[in-house]
Order: C-alpha cells, then sequence, then structure tokens
C-alpha cells in the first residue's frame, strides 16, 4: 500500500508507550498529501532555458522533476510561505543491502558522513553558525540526509555544494571510525533498555527466514564493533553516487537560480561505470507459527504478534493499513474495546513495518506486571484472526479515511514535512507514488479489507510468544510487487490550488499584524496571515490556584486535566475524538490547529471539553491503571531513575506543595488514593478562563473571534485565588551518586548546580551564548566535541541553562547517555571541558558561531504558527510584547567576549556541581579499575 509509506506507516498515530522503565515509539507515519481530484502529470512552466544536459520530468502540485545527465533525479517544491528551505537527499540504500558481516553498516555510514571532506571539513559547525536543523537517518531501504534553515542564497548555496561534495568526496576515514563506532554502538545499547524495542527487534529475526528484512537496521553488536574500513569505502562507492539519488530543494528559493547552481555542482560528478548489485532473495511462505520469549529484567509485559504481508507497492496493502487502523486504534478501535476498556490490558497498538519488499503487520498489547497474559494473548490472537469475517462498518471505514486524510492534508500544508516525507516514497521506486497513495485512500472499500485480512492473518503466517506444530498448516501466499510502471500508467494528479502569503517574521512585522485586546478575563493577541490549506493555530494559557490553595492537590490537578479528552456531559471519549476529526482539530481543547472555516466551531468545542467533562468511573480508572503502570515501568529506567534522585537531591519543599518533588512510590501512592469526586471538585473550584490569555495565528477573521471568546469565556471565573506559585533559589551542596539499573546495556548521566538568576539579569544573554557553545549548540558544541566526536562515548547529550522568569530560581544542567561501563569517563571528560572553559574561556570564533546560530534558530522558530501563539500567551502572561523579544536579541547581539568569559565564570563554579549517575553497576565495574569498582556501587 503507498499509503503505508506516506499517512499509515503506523496506524492511529504515532505508537508510543512506557515498556519497563523506558519510553518506546513506533517509527512516525511520513506526512502525505491532500486529497483533491486527480488531473492529468503536467510540465511545469519554465522561464528560464534548462541548463545544459538538464531534462524536465514530470510535475505534480507543484512538485517538478529534472534529471541531469549523469542520472541524478532532482526535485524542486518552491513554495514562499515560510522563510525556510529544506534540502533533502535520498540514497537508494539502506539495510536490506547489506551483506554477511555488515549489518548496521548503512547506519553506520550515514554516521560518517557528518565528519566532514577536504573541502567542508567541520560541517557539524558550518551548520551550527547557520542555525541549521540537520540530521540524517537510515531505514530498510534508503538513508537520507537533511537541512532546514533560513531561506538565503547564501545558506542554500552552501547546503548543495557541501551536499555535492560529500557525495563522493568524504574519506570514510579509520580514524573517524574508531570513534563514531563507539558512539553507534552506543546508539544500540540504548535501544537495548527499551523492552520494546527489544522485542520487535526479535520478532524481526524470528519472522524472516533470510530476507535481509529480517535484520534490524541498526544491526549486530559485533557487526557495527567489527566491520572493516575497506568495507564501508566500497558501501559508499557503490551506492552513494548520482544515478543512485534523489535531491530536493523545498520551501522559498529561484527555481530557476537554483536548478543552475545544481547543474553546476552535482553535473560535474561522473556518471559512474560501475553497476549496483542485484538482490534476488525471496522470503519462502511461511509454513507454521512461529514463537519467542525475551527474557529480561522489566516492569511491564507486552504481548504482540506479527504477520507476513505484501510490499508497500502491492493493491493489498492499502486495504491492511484499514484494518491495522480498525483494530489498533485509541479508543475507536476494537482492540482497545476489547482489552483495554475491560481491564485486561493498559494499551494495545498496531502497525506495520514495511517497504519495497514484503513485511510486517503488528498487532500487541502492554499488561501489567503480575497480571495473567494468556487471556490476553488468546483473546488478541482471536481478535486478529477472526477479523476478515467480521468486515468493518461503514463508519469505522469513513473514521480511518477520515484521519488518514486530514493528516495528509496537513502535511502538504508544510513543504518542509513533504520534502522529508518523500524519501518514503522515493524508496519504493518513484516520488509519484506519495500522490498516488493519497487517491488509493478514496477507493478502499470494507469488502477489501476484510478479503485481505483473510489472505495474511492466519494461524501459520503468525509470530507470536508460541511454537504449536501442525500436520496440515494454512499457508499465505504473499505475492510479488507490481512495477512500478504499471502503477503509474494511469495515474492522473490533480493541480494544486493551496496558495499563502510571504509572511516576515521579523518582530516588528509581528507586532504591526497583532492586534492585542481583551475578551472578558481574556488577554488576546489576534495574528491573521494566509496559511496554506487556510490553517489556523490556537493557543490558550489557563491559571490554577495560589501557593497555599494547591497544597495537597498536585496529583488531583494532573488527573483532572488528563481526564478532560476522556469524555464530557455530551460526547464519549470517542465520540469526541470524532469531533475533534470532523473539525480537522489536531491537538489538544487549549493548544491545536484547525482551519478558517472551522475555526469558530473548533472554539466552541473546546470551550465545552474545559467547561463541561463527564469525569467518566470508567475511563478514571482506565486512566489511572495506565498511570501506575508508567510509574511501575520507570523504576529501572536509568533517565527517570537519574532525573528523580536529581529532584529529589535538590528538593526543598515538604510533600503536599505543588512544588515537592515526589519519590517514586509517593507518585504510586497518591495515583492509588486519587478519587473521582475530587476531579470534580478540583475541575469546579480552580478551572477557569478568567485570567488566562490567549492567541490566535494564521487564516481567520478577528472580528468573528472576538465577541466569540467573550460569550465562550467571559464569564468562566473559579472560585480559587491564582497566584503565580513561584520557587526559591538555594544553595545546596555538591554530591556524587550512582544508581543501580540492573539488566540495562544502556546508562544516563546527569549534573546540576542551582543558579541565582533571572531573564532580566544583565549576564543572561551572555550566559545563554556560553551555554550554547558549552553544550545546547548540536554536534558541534564543546561537550559534544568532547564526548561523542573526539572520546566516542555518548550518541547524545547537552547542557541546559535554566533562568527564572518570575522568580530568580535558576539552573545549569549537563545531561547525556552511555554505555555503563563508560560513565565514570563520561563523569571525567565533562568536569574537564567545564573547568577548561571556565579557566581559559571561550574564543571569538565561537562567540560569533553562538550568534549567529541562535539568531538563526531564532528566526526560523518565529516561521511557526504554533511558536508564535505559545509566544504571544507567554508575553502576555507576563506583561510584555515581541518587543521584548527584538530587545533580548540586541542585548544577545551585543555581548563581547570579555563579558561572555567573565559571566560564565561568574556563575559557573564546577565544584558546586551534583552528579546522578544511573546503570547497571556490574557492566560499570566490568570497564572500571578495582579502585573504581567498590565506589561505582551503590544501594538505588
Amino acid at each position: 500500500m503507498l499509503t503505508r509509506g506516506v499517512a499509515a506507516r503506523v496506524v492511529a498515530g504515532t505508537l508510543s508507550f512506557v515498556v519497563a522503565g523506558a519510553a518506546w515509539a513506533a517509527p512516525s507515519p511520513a506526512p502525505s498529501s491532500k486529497a483533491a481530484p486527480t488531473g492529468a502529470s503536467e510540465r511545469a512552466p519554465r522561464s528560464a532555458p534548462l541548463p545544459k544536459g538538464v531534462t524536465l520530468g514530470p510535475s505534480v502540485e507543484g512538485i517538478t522533476e529534472y534529471r541531469l545527465a549523469n542520472g541524478l533525479k532532482v526535485l524542486l517544491f518552491p513554495d514562499a510561505s515560510r522563510p525556510t528551505v529544506t534540502v533533502n537527499v535520498t540514497y537508494l540504500v539502506g539495510s536490506r543491502h547489506e551483506n554477511y558481516g555488515e549489518t548496521g553498516m548503512a547506519h553506520l555510514l550515514e554516521h560518517l558522513l557528518f565528519k566532514g571532506t577536504k573541502k567542508n571539513p567541520d560541517i557539524t559547525r558550518q551548520f551550527s553558525e547557520r542555525g541549521m536543523q540537520f540530521n540524517g537517518t537510515t531505514s530498510l531501504d534508503r538513508t537520507n540526509y537533511y537541512e532546514v534553515f533560513q531561506a538565503s542564497k547564501e545558506n542554500l548555496d552552501w547546503a548543495l555544494q557541501m551536499e555535492a561534495d560529500r557525495m563522493v568526496n568524504s574519506p570514510v576515514a579509520q580514524k573517524d571510525l574508531a570513534s563514531e563506532m563507539t558512539v553507534v554502538r552506543n546508539e544500540f545499547e540504548s535501544g537495548e533498555n527499551s523492552p520494546g524495542n527489544v522485542l520487535f527487534k526479535r520478532m524481526q529475526s524470528v519472522a524472516y527466514d533470510w530476507h535481509s528484512y529480517g535484520r534490524s537496521t541498526i544491526g549486530n553488536r559485533s557487526d557495527i564493533e567489527n566491520v572493516k574500513i575497506g568495507n564501508l569505502q566500497a558501501f559508499y562507492r557503490t551506492y552513494y553516487q548520482p544515478d543512485n539519488a534523489v535531491l530536493l530543494v523545498a520551501g522559498k528559493f529561484d527555481p530557476n537560480s537554483t536548478l543552475a547552481t545544481i547543474s553546476r555542482l552535482f553535473g560535474a560528478i561522473p556518471k559512474p561505470k560501475r553497476t549496483l548489485p542485484q538482490f534476488w532473495t525471496v522470503e519462502p511462505t511461511q509454513d507454521g507459527e512461529r514463537s519467542f520469549a525475551v527474557r529480561r529484567q522489566g516492569d511491564v509485559q507486552i504481548v504482540a504478534v506479527g504477520y507476513k504481508i505484501p510490499s508497500d507497492l502491492h493493491d493489498d496493502a492499502e486495504a491492511l493499513g484499514f484494518a491495522s487502523e480498525i483494530l489498533g486504534d485509541a479508543p475507536n478501535g476494537r482492540l482497545h474495546k476489547l482489552l483495554v476498556e475491560s481491564g485486561q490490558a493498559s494499551q494495545v497498538f498496531s502497525f506495520g513495518q514495511t517497504g519495497y519488499a514484503p513485511g510486517l503487520q503488528f498487532f500487541g498489547a502492554v499488561v501489567k506486571k503480575g497480571e495473567p497474559i494468556e487471556p490476553v494473548r488468546e483473546a488478541l490472537t482471536r481478535a486478529v484472526e477472526e477479523f476478515g469475517a467480521r468486515p468493518p462498518t461503514t463508519e469505522e471505514m469513513e473514521r480511518v479515511r477520515r484521519s488518514y486524510m486530514n493528516t495528509i492534508e496537513r502535511s502538504l500544508n508544510d513543504p518542509q514535512a513533504v520534502g522529508v516525507a518523500l524519501s518514503e516514497s522515493i524508496a519504493l521506486g518513484d516520488w509519484r507514488l506519495y500522490f498516488l497513495g493519497r487517491e488509493r485512500l478514496k477507493e478502499t472499500k470494507a469488502e477489501q479489507v476484510a478479503a485481505a485480512s483473510k489472505r495474511y492473518f492466519l494461524r501459520s503466517n503468525r509470530t507470536t510468544g508460541t511454537f504449536v506444530p501442525e500436520e496440515a498448516p494454512q499457508r499465505a501466499l504473499v505475492p510479488a510487487a507490481p512495477s512500478v510502471e504499471s502503477l503509474l500508467k494511469d495515474f492522473k494528479p490533480a493541480a494544486s490550488t493551496l496558495v499563502s502569503e510571504d509572511f516576515d517574521p521579523s518582530q516588528a512585522n509581528i507586532m504591526k499584524r497583532t492586534t492585542l485586546t481583551t475578551a472578558g478575563g481574556v488577554k488576546l493577541a489576534l495574528l491573521p496571515k494566509k496559511n496554506r490549506g487556510e490553517t489556523v493555530t490556537v493557543d490558550l494559557r489557563r491559571h490554577f490556584g495560589d501557593e497555599k490553595n494547591l497544597f495537597g492537590k498536585g496529583t488531583t490537578a494532573a488527573l483532572t486535566s488528563a481526564m478532560l479528552m476522556r469524555g464530557t456531559t455530551k460526547y464519549s471519549r470517542a465520540e469526541l475524538a470524532d469531533a475533534f476529526d470532523k473539525l480537522k482539530m489536531s491537538g489538544s481543547p487549549q493548544h491545536f490547529q484547525t482551519t478558517r472555516e472551522n475555526l469558530p466551531e473548533a472554539l466552541r468545542l473546546a470551550a465545552h471539553v474545559l467547561k463541561e467533562p463527564g469525569f467518566p468511573a470508567a475511563e478514571f480508572e482506565q486512566l489511572r491503571q495506565q498511570m501506575l503502570v508508567g510509574l511501575e515501568a520507570s523504576r529501572a529506567e536509568p533517565q527517570s531513575a537519574a532525573s528523580r534522585a536529581m529532584a529529589r537531591h535538590f528538593e526543598q519543599y515538604p510533600r503536599g506543595d505543588i512544588r515537592h518533588a515526589n519519590t517514586l512510590e509517593e507518585d504510586i501512592e497518591d495515583v492509588k488514593a486519587a478519587r473521582l469526586e475530587d476531579l470534580r471538585a478540583f475541575h469546579r473550584d480552580y478551572h477557569n478562563s478568567n485570567p488566562a490569555e490567549m492567541a490566535i495565528v494564521g487564516d481567520f477573521d478577528p472580528d468573528q473571534v472576538v465577541p466569540l471568546v467573550n460569550q465562550l469565556f467571559g464569564d468562566w471565573k473559579a472560585p480559587a485565588n491564582v497566584a503565580p506559585v513561584l520557587s526559591k533559589h538555594a544553595e545546596v551542596p555538591a554530591a556524587s551518586r550512582s544508581i543501580d539499573t540492573p539488566d540495562k546495556e544502556n546508562g544516563f548521566y546527569l549534573a546540576r548546580m542551582n543558579l541565582d538568576l533571572n531573564i532580566e539579569d544583565p549576564d543572561y544573554p551572555a550566559l545563554m551564548l556560553a551555554n550554547y557553545i558549552f553544550g545546547e549548540g548540536g554536534l558541534k558544541s564543546r561537550l559534544m566535541d568532547r564526548i561523542r566526536q573526539k572520546d566516542g562515548l555518548s550518541y547524545g547529550g547537552g547542557s541546559d541553562l535554566g533562568a527564572g522568569d518570575l522568580d530568580r530560581a535558576g539552573s545549569f544542567m549537563v545531561s547525556a547517555i552511555a554505555a555503563p561501563q563508560n560513565l565514570r569517563r563520561l563523569d571525567a571528560a565533562v568536569r574537564d571541558e567545564l573547568a577548561r572553559a571556565v579557566k581559559t574561556g571561550f574564543t571569538a570564533d565561537e562567540l560569533a558561531g553562538a550568534k549567529s546560530g541562535l539568531m538563526q534558530q531564532r528566526l526560523q522558530n518565529r516561521t511557526s504558527d504554533a511558536v508564535l501563539a505559545s509566544g504571544w500567551t507567554s508575553f502576555l502572561y507576563r506583561g510584555r510584547t515581541y518587543e521584548w523579544s527584538l530587545a533580548f536579541e540586541r542585548k544577545l547581539m551585543a555581548v563581547t567576549l570579555p563579558q561572555l568569559n567573565a559571566a560564565f565564570r561568574k556563575a559557573i563554579d564546577p565544584a558546586k556541581l551534583s552528579v546522578v549517575m544511573a546503570g547497571d553497576q556490574d557492566k560499570a565495574g566490568a570497564g572500571a579499575g578495582d579502585a573504581d569498582r567498590s565506589a561505582t556501587k551503590s544501594a538505588p
């Protein structure tokens, strides 16, 4: 199904749940396109002749294909709605192209491509100085690299020359492999912490006999550790070539000059003479159900079943996507109603792991530790394998179709998201499959869904926790994929009618375009602007209680908020989800996006949800059980354990105070003690919209909004007093603690010191820049340069500077992941880099780079309607406007090098740093000397 790579790679949104102390999330669905009547493919009109050697290809909805003589495909998607540009290069190579002993090599090579070239020796620093968002991802079928940046010819020219350069000139050097191998291994170890990740990695390997889809993209540990540099170099020379790549440029740019630049830079790369390897392995039909068990320490149970299904290119795949959604959605799905609402499971899930070749469809459930899991497995399996005999209802089909189409419409309104999402369709063979998939969504019938389910959801095609041989197994024959040419033969794309304005995100223009007023007790910021798809974003900030009257009500407040979307006096939870979908609302009743047409009704629905929750008893019990399962799951998870221990070390408020840092046992006790009548009372006494702040940004009519907000919220005032709850700065003695989290492959490092700091302090701009240089500036920060690029200790880490807004409770924190045996080395490296920064200071070049990076980031952030809206509500609460933002940026740019270094030395004292390291102490001991071994072992 083409839309598996477009809108339905994971049904029911991104699947996420807490599993044995580690959050696990299934792969997010790639954004898709907007539904529209089909029309003929057309050639894009051009105002200039094509560069020499460039040929024009098809054009669909504003995206035009060109091809260079060396085989490179180029997609241009000009759109001036946001002053940003996305450059994305997709290489048609992923983990399925790896050979024996080379698992994980495609992903490892992706890491090495950030090490630079002779011409661009420090790519990450150059990204940082330009404030660019960047990353690379590797999947079963493809690898992509992208950067998103403020639109300018200089930024675009640099990004294009860098991508052309590293396409064929990356050294893929042994010295880089030596450090990056341990970083990738640490990423592998991080995944091993999650029972969900481990379970599905094993599911792949058990379900497949021969095909490379049976190998996880991260690879095998021994292959990661031992792969030879010659293998990586050969892999790079084979696949990183123009005839195996697709370059996409999306956003605000001039197509003619950009194509000329691309032709000059990429056209100079010779057409390769090698022939790409062929792969002929076909997975045989499965001949019986398979089973396995992963036995590791953990705090929740998971049961999952997987079925072989066709390639995303096959007709049946579309129907299987509908089946996955109808079964696995929450709260409308059949499995949710069967297992969660009955109390047998705390959560259910379903998603497909599919691509160019036949893949797997997963269904599963999360069960509280100690509860019976066998009845859940039996009920789950029966519901899936009998689904074909109980075809979807019209309501179920339309709900899925509406949800998909809403997702598609929102995605096409964001050229940045569409640009990256096209990588999935490119990996299937042609980017136009993105739009063909959208059209197929409209035509899928319930009969097709039922028939496809009967073909593949069979016992003999199942992989679960049990293996039982049988004499006469049923077998599901997975058909071959059709050719891309046959799929596209009759495809007629529609012309795009979406329009938007070229919005200037400067503070001056934001102030000029925004109307500030008051409706009832709500302070309003109204910023109308023309958006693609007529989207509009709403942000509502409300305030509850004060320091005294909130005492003892922290858990009640949290549960009350969590219950708002679980049913109202008018809607059940499922009906409420449908109502949001019908109004194209994404988000929560306080922070959501909708469209111009739906805004009035969306505001009415949000007000209804906030003012008239139903507090259904069954939903309350479900929520409570889910919270308890999540709390228990966090017990032995390194990051959660370290974060909780650090908060407890800095504790200064009594139990019951809203600012108190609870122990895990206190949280569990509070959730168990919560009563539904307490939630109803809290909502009655504390929930209100007076005082409140609301910002609306996007495609709307302000004259409609003000009287409506006054009508909906003007007289809503709670009896409880409202006042800011401020925190106090406190000097806390430094301490160091190790926490044992047994059987965890990855560990977590956390360091903190309190700061007497407010955002209005003269030193704050200098400290913000210093923190960016030290650890917040991404891969090229001093911290990541040391612990990742140089020492190879950690896949990810950074520093964070906190400053009080209405108070002076600030902090400086450093965090990173690492293997348990590397935590002490990580601690030494962090302290060494911090001491060096304090002693020798930062350089003028670092200051200039930080200023450039921060300013471009801030400017790019203001191109987001959601950021603008939340910025306005924050400013309104504090009695400020975007003029404060402009003044602050002037302060940032005025910081001198002596001021920068003096502020950092004054605020940061390495001797005051408290450190918590959480990891498996047996593994930590194995990596330490005898003297260290006893020191690292401590009680939780």
